[in-house]
Order: C-alpha cells, then structure tokens, then sequence
C-alpha cells in the first residue's frame, strides 16, 4: 500500500544529519533503499490532522536497530515530488510528533529542489 502525504518544510536541529552520517545507518538505508543517503533529512510538518506516527509504527517498513546511544527508528521506501527515490525515517521516541517525518534522499533536497521553510511538498510512502 501506498500513502500520499503533504507537508510543509521546516528546519530541524542537526540530529537527522548526526544519525544519517553513522556508518551502521547509512548502511541500513544502502542496503534497503539502494542509495547512499545526503547526510541530514528534509524535515516535513504535516497538517496536524494527520497521525502519520500512528500510521506508520502499525506498518512494515525496516527497523534500524539502535547502537550507542541512538535510539531505534523505522525507514520506508518514499518518492519526494513524484520523481526522486528516498526514504520516510521516523524515530522511536517518547513525544516525537505525529505530524513530523524525516525524508532521506540521495541529493541534498533543498539545494536541488530549491525548497525553502514552509514551502509544501507531497512525498508517497510505501507502507510494505
């Protein structure tokens, strides 16, 4: 199944591009969405309507198992604007937000889609 989501871009706190720069990581994401990953994520607020935290943890997609002292998350197959591969990460946290993913791509998205903050972009997410 597939699921369609909008959301807005926003700027987050550096930890996409911590956790998405660890080799065990960027191995998860090679070996299971076939790219190496940008270092950081796209950062999308969905309307607040929407629980995609709840959507998703009652999904397939692949558990990234936690080492040190990073916390476990999840990872789909997504394609951002109906043309580039990437992936949805979701972390494992008490109180992550419901209407927050974290897109993963092999480009640097915001450079080469010229998105800027609270600019809107829809991204399909394969829920297998």
């Amino acid at each position: 199944m597939i699921v369609t989501v909008k959301g807005k871009v926003f700027s987050g706190h550096g930890e996409g591009k911590k956790f998405t720069e660890l080799p065990w990581v960027r191995k998860e994401i090679r070996e299971r969405l076939g790219f190496e990953p940008y270092p950081g994520t796209l950062n999308l607020s969905l309307s607040s309507d929407i629980k995609i935290g709840n959507l998703l943890s009652k999904s397939g997609g692949w558990l990234i198992q936690a080492k040190k002292s990073f916390k476990e998350g999840r990872l789909y197959r997504a394609l951002v604007l109906g043309k580039v591969p990437g992936g949805v990460m979701r972390p494992i946290v008490p109180n992550y937000p419901e209407n927050v993913i974290e897109v993963v791509a092999p480009i640097f998205l915001r450079e080469e889609l010229g998105l800027r903050d609270d600019d809107e972009i829809e991204v399909q997410i394969w829920l297998e």
